[in-house]
């Protein structure tokens, strides 16, 4: 059997999990900077 196509999905699940992240991260950061500068300026 081979195990190729496992792999090659489990890597593709990894990399798309990972750039979800990355994007929820970035904008959460942005959120919170912008919170930031809506305290400042108030």
């Amino acid at each position: 059997m081979n195990a190729w196509p496992f792999v090659t999905a489990a890597w593709g699940l990894t990399i798309g999990a990972s750039a979800l992240v990355a994007a929820l991260s970035y904008r959460a950061m942005r959120r919170a900077e912008n919170a930031a500068r809506a305290l400042r300026r108030s």
